[in-house]
C-alpha cells in the first residue's frame, strides 16, 4: 500500500525545472584577454601595473604617496644596516676570550643592530599608515569614476552584447583597488629588502645568491601560473555571476515581496540561484587539480633547490673555506633574502593577479569614454520652437529590422502629440531619437534647426522633461526625488507647486517629516509609497523642470481616475509653452491632443485628430473598440 502511494506520487510529480541557459558571446568582448598571453608578457606587465597604481596615488594622495615612498628607501638602507652590523658583531661572539669580552666587544654594533631593526619597523608601521590613506580615497575615485563612466555613456551602448558582463567584470577590478596599493607597497618593500640582503650576501660568497633565486622562482612562476587560472575561472563565470547578482536583488528585494509569495515564485527562484552558482562552483572545482599540480611542481623544483643552497653554505662553514663568524652571518642573511624572496614572489604575483582586474575596469572605462556623447559643440538655448525628425530610421544592435523605421514628423511649439500603437511598435524608441538620447543610424533629429548630432546633448537634456514608462524611485528625501538634476532654490515653492500639479500634496502633507521624508522602507526611517503616488512623483519631477520638450510614456498607468484626470488637464493647462508628447495606451486621453500618429512596426501608419481617426476605419478605430468592448 505504501510503496502504491509512493509509486502513484512519483507519477504525478512534476518534473524538475529547467537549468539557467548558458550565456555565450560571439564578438569582440567574448575572448578570455589571456588567452594568447605568454607567461613572459604576464610577468613584463607588473613594471607598468605599477607604474599606474603610483600614477593613481599621486593624484589621490601625494603627501602619502611620498611618506611610502620614504619609508621603502629607510626600510632598505636599515636592512642594510642590519645585516653589517650584525656581521660585525659575529666577530666578537664567536672569537676568542671570556665571554663577557665577547659580549662587551659586540655592545656597539649591537646598539646599531638594534636601532636599524627599530627604524625598520618604524618606517613599516608609517608605510602601513599611508597606505591606508590612500587606498579609501582611491576605491572610491574608481569606483566614482566607474558610475560616472556608465552614466555619461551613450544610452545604445546598453543594448550591446555583453555591455552588463564587461560592467560586471570592471566592478571588480573596483574591488581590486582596495588591495592594490597595499601589495605594491609589500612588493616593493620585500624588492628592497631582497636587493639589500643579496648584496650582503654576494659581498660574503656570491655562489649563494644564485642558488637562493633558483629556490624561490619556481614559486613566483607557479603563483603567476595560478593567478591566470583563477582570472581565467572569474572570465568563465562572469556572465553567471551577473545573472546571479541581478536574481538575488530581484529575488530579495521588499518591492517584489508580495508577486514572489503570491505566485509562488520562492521555489523556482531559489532553484534558479542555486544552479547559477552550482556552475560558478564546477568551474572553480574543475580548475582545483590544476592549480594543485602547479602548486607541487613548483614546490618540487624550489625545495631541490632549496636544499642545494643550504648543503653549499654548510659544505663551505665545515671545509673552512669561510669563517664561523661569516658562516653565521650568511645564515641570517639566507633567511632575510629568502624572505624577502618569497614576498617578492608573493606579492608580485598579488599585483599581477591585480592587473588583470584592473586592465578589465580600464578596459571598460576607455570603451565607455569612445561613447561618450561628443555630437559637437554646438549649444541649444532659448524656447524649443520646431522639433524636426527627417526620415529617421534606427536599428538596435542584433535586431534583424529597425525600431523605427523612415519615420518624418514636426513639431511645433504649444502642439500636444499623442503616440498610439501596439507593444513593440517603435513608440518609446521614438521619443528617444526625440530626445537625442539615440542619434539615428539614418536621417536627421533637428531642434530649431540643428541637427542633434552637431549639438551638446547636455543643452538639449536641460530642456527636457521625460516620465518613462518604468521610471525610478530614488531612496531620496521627497524634495530630492522632484528636484533631482536641477538647481533648487531655498524657496520649497516651486517644489510645491509640482507636487500640487502632480495631485500629491495630500500624499506627501501625510508623510512623516514631509518633504524631508526619506522615500526608502528598506532604510531605517524612510517611508513608502504607493505605485500611482510613485508616478505622481515622476510626473511632479518633469513638471518641475519645467521643459521645452515634455514627454510622457503612460504617465497615468497606475493612477486611480481623479489622479489621471488631474494630470492630463495640468498637461493641457500648460500646453502652450512647450512640445508635448503623450505615449498612452489608453485611446480615450488622446482626445487632448492636437495630433495622433498611430505606430505599427515602426512605421507611422496613420495620423490626424483625434475625432478623423476615430471614423477612419484603421488600426486606431480598432484598437479604440477593443479597448472599450468590454
Amino acid at each position: 500500500m505504501t510503496s502504491t502511494t509512493a509509486n502513484e506520487q512519483q507519477a504525478t510529480s512534476p518534473p524538475p525545472p529547467p537549468p539557467p541557459a548558458e550565456i555565450t558571446y560571439s564578438g569582440q568582448y567574448s575572448v578570455n584577454p589571456l588567452a594568447e598571453v605568454s607567461f613572459r608578457r604576464m610577468c613584463a606587465q607588473i613594471p607598468s601595473v605599477l607604474g599606474r597604481i603610483a600614477r593613481l596615488s599621486w593624484r589621490t594622495d601625494r603627501l602619502a604617496v611620498q611618506l611610502l615612498v620614504g619609508c621603502q628607501v629607510i626600510t632598505g638602507v636599515s636592512a642594510a644596516v642590519l645585516l653589517t652590523a650584525t656581521a660585525r658583531a659575529m666577530r666578537p661572539v664567536l672569537g676568542e676570550g671570556s665571554a663577557g669580552d665577547r659580549l662587551h666587544g659586540a655592545v656597539p654594533a649591537l646598539v646599531v643592530v638594534a636601532l636599524a631593526a627599530a627604524l625598520g619597523r618604524g618606517a613599516a608601521a608609517v608605510a602601513t599608515y599611508a597606505a591606508r590613506r590612500i587606498t579609501p580615497r582611491l576605491t572610491t575615485e574608481t569606483d566614482t569614476a566607474l558610475v560616472e563612466a556608465v552614466c555619461r555613456v551613450e544610452a545604445s551602448a546598453y543594448a550591446e552584447e555583453g555591455f552588463s558582463d564587461r560592467y560586471e567584470a570592471a566592478e571588480m577590478g573596483v574591488m581590486r583597488t582596495q588591495v592594490m596599493v597595499t601589495d605594491a607597497q609589500r612588493f616593493l618593500s620585500a624588492l628592497i629588502r631582497m636587493v639589500t640582503a643579496g648584496s650582503v650576501l654576494s659581498a660574503l660568497n656570491p655562489v649563494m645568491l644564485p642558488l637562493l633565486l633558483l629556490a624561490v622562482l619556481p614559486a613566483g612562476v607557479g603563483a603567476v601560473l595560478t593567478a591566470r587560472v583563477d582570472y581565467e575561472i572569474h572570465y568563465a563565470n562572469i556572465a553567471d555571476r551577473n545573472v546571479r547578482g541581478m536574481m538575488r536583488w530581484w529575488a530579495t528585494t521588499s518591492k517584489y515581496g508580495d508577486e514572489v509569495r503570491a505566485n509562488s515564485m520562492a521555489d523556482y527562484l531559489v532553484h534558479w540561484f542555486r544552479a547559477l552558482s552550482d556552475r560558478c562552483d564546477r568551474r572553480t572545482l574543475a580548475a582545483a587539480p590544476q592549480t594543485l599540480r602547479i602548486a607541487l611542481a613548483s614546490a618540487a623544483v624550489g625545495g631541490t633547490f632549496l636544499l642545494a643552497a643550504w648543503s653549499v653554505l654548510a659544505w663551505l662553514a665545515v671545509t673552512g673555506r669561510i669563517e664561523l663568524a661569516v658562516a653565521a652571518t650568511a645564515v641570517i642573511a639566507v633567511q632575510t633574502a629568502l624572505a624577502a624572496l618569497s614576498q617578492v614572489v608573493s606579492n608580485g604575483a598579488a599585483v599581477f593577479h591585480t592587473s588583470l582586474y584592473l586592465g578589465d575596469m580600464q578596459t571598460f572605462l576607455d570603451d565607455a569614454a569612445a561613447r561618450t556623447p561628443e555630437r559637437g559643440s554646438g549649444r541649444h538655448g532659448g524656447a524649443t520652437e520646431r522639433i524636426e525628425l527627417e526620415e529617421v530610421v534606427y536599428q538596435y544592435p542584433g535586431k534583424d529590422r529597425p525600431a523605427v523605421d523612415g519615420v518624418s514628423l514636426t513639431l511645433e511649439r504649444g502642439q500636444i502629440l499623442a503616440i498610439v500603437g501596439t507593444n513593440g511598435s517603435g513608440k518609446s524608441t521614438l521619443t528617444r531619437l526625440l530626445t537625442g538620447i539615440y542619434l539615428p543610424d539614418k536621417g536627421r533629429v533637428t531642434w530649431n534647426g540643428a541637427d542633434l548630432a552637431q549639438v551638446d546633448p547636455a543643452t538639449v537634456w536641460a530642456q527636457t522633461g521625460l516620465v518613462p514608462q518604468i521610471f525610478a524611485q530614488w531612496p531620496m528625501p521627497v524634495r530630492e526625488n522632484v528636484t533631482l538634476g536641477q538647481p533648487r532654490t531655498p524657496d520649497d515653492a516651486p517644489v510645491w507647486s509640482a507636487i500640487d500639479a502632480a495631485g500629491l500634496r495630500e500624499a506627501v502633507d501625510g508623510l512623516p517629516a514631509g518633504l524631508d521624508t526619506l522615500l526608502s522602507r528598506e532604510v531605517f526611517g524612510g517611508s513608502e509609497l504607493s505605485g500611482g503616488q510613485w508616478q505622481r512623483v515622476a510626473c511632479a519631477r518633469a513638471l518641475y523642470r519645467q521643459p521645452g520638450l515634455l514627454i510622457l510614456d503612460e504617465p497615468t498607468s497606475q493612477m486611480d481616475p481623479r489622479g489621471e484626470h488631474q494630470i492630463f488637464e495640468r498637461i493641457k493647462a500648460i500646453a502652450a509653452d512647450r512640445i508635448t508628447i503623450v505615449v498612452t495606451h489608453r485611446l480615450e486621453n488622446t482626445k487632448i491632443a492636437d495630433h495622433i500618429i498611430v505606430m505599427e512596426e515602426g512605421r507611422i501608419t496613420e495620423q490626424g485628430r483625434y475625432e478623423d481617426l476615430v471614423h477612419a476605419g484603421g488600426t486606431f478605430a480598432e484598437l479604440l473598440a477593443l479597448s472599450q468592448d468590454r
